[in-house]
C-alpha cells in the first residue's frame, strides 16, 4: 500500500514572514506519520512538502515560474533553489528526529521539464528507496526546463508525474484549509467531494492563495488532481488541513477528512 504525503508550505512556515517555519508544527507531523506507520506496517509513503514563505517570496520576486532567460533570473533561480533546500534540510531533520527513515530526492538534481510540465525523471533512485523501506522525500523545487530555461514544479506536478509510475492508492494534501470551500473566501460551505463533472459546475468559487504561492493555489491542486485520477483507477486525494492535531494520523489510517477529490 503506498500513500503520498504532502505537508503543505501554508502548514509547515508561516507564509506571511519570509522564511519561517513552523517547526513544532513540523515535530507534531513527525510524531503522527510514525505513530501511524507503527499501526499500518504495510504502508509505504512519499513525502513532498511545499515551499511556503521560504521558496515563493523570491519565486514571486524574480518570476522564476514563467522562465529564466538572463542573468538576473538565473541568479533568482539560484534563490529559489537555495530557500527552498534551506525549508527541504529543516523537513528532512524534523521527520528524521521523529525515527522516520527519510532520504531526500531533490528534484532540481534529476527532473528536465519542458514549459512547465515534467519531461523525464528517473524515479528508479526512489521505486529502490521504497523497496528498502526507506521513505523518500521531494519537495517544490526549480527545474531546468526545454522551452523557458528555467522554472519551478510545486510537490502536486511532481505527484502528478510520479502517480501513474507508482501507483499510490492515495494522495493526502496537508495544508492550513479544512478541504476545498464551495465559497472561498467565506468559507461556509465546504465540498465533501470533487470529480470531473461536479468541478465544472464549482470551479468558478475556487481561488488561489491568501498568501503568495506562485504555483497556483488550490485551483491548481484541484485540476491537477482531477487529471492524475483520470490516469491511475481507484486513486483517493483528499485536501485537509494538518493544522488540526491528529488528522494527518487519521488520513494515514484510511480515514477522509477534508475534501475527496476522484474521477
Amino acid at each position: 500500500m503506498l500513500y503520498f504525503l504532502k505537508l503543505g508550505g501554508s502548514l509547515i512556515t508561516d507564509k506571511t514572514v519570509e522564511q519561517t517555519a513552523q517547526k513544532e508544527t513540523l515535530g507534531r507531523l513527525a510524531v503522527e506519520i510514525a505513530d501511524a506507520l507503527k499501526i499500518r506496517t504495510d504502508l509505504q509513503l512519499v513525502i513532498g512538502h511545499g515551499s511556503g514563505s521560504f521558496g515563493h517570496t523570491v519565486a514571486s520576486k524574480y518570476g522564476t515560474r514563467q522562465g529564466v532567460n538572463s542573468a538576473e533570473k538565473w541568479w533568482g533561480f539560484v534563490e529559489v533553489f537555495r530557500a527552498a533546500r534551506a525549508l527541504n534540510q529543516i523537513v528532512l531533520e524534523s521527520l528524521l528526529d521523529g525515527e522516520l527513515p527519510v532520504i531526500a530526492f531533490p528534484p532540481s538534481a534529476g527532473v528536465i521539464s519542458e514549459d512547465g510540465l515534467i519531461q523525464s525523471w528517473d524515479v528508479q533512485p526512489l521505486e529502490t528507496a521504497l523497496a528498502m523501506g526507506l521513505i523518500p522525500l521531494i519537495n517544490g523545487d526549480v527545474s531546468f526546463d526545454t522551452k523557458r530555461g528555467g522554472t519551478i514544479l510545486s510537490t502536486e506536478d511532481l505527484f502528478a508525474y510520479l502517480a501513474p509510475k507508482l501507483i499510490p492508492q492515495r494522495i493526502l494534501l496537508a495544508g492550513i484549509e479544512a478541504g476545498v470551500w464551495q465559497d472561498y473566501p467565506t468559507c461556509t460551505q465546504l465540498l465533501e467531494s470533487i470529480t470531473l463533472s461536479s468541478y465544472n459546475n464549482d470551479s468558478t468559487s475556487l481561488s488561489g492563495s491568501a498568501a503568495v504561492d506562485v504555483t497556483g493555489g488550490m485551483r491548481q491542486k484541484v485540476e491537477i488532481m482531477l487529471s492524475v485520477a483520470g490516469q491511475v483507477p481507484g486513486l483517493e486525494s483528499l485536501i485537509f488541513s494538518g493544522n488540526e492535531p491528529g488528522l494527518v494520523y487519521q488520513a494515514l489510517l484510511g480515514d477522509l477528512p477534508g475534501t475527496c477529490i476522484c474521477a
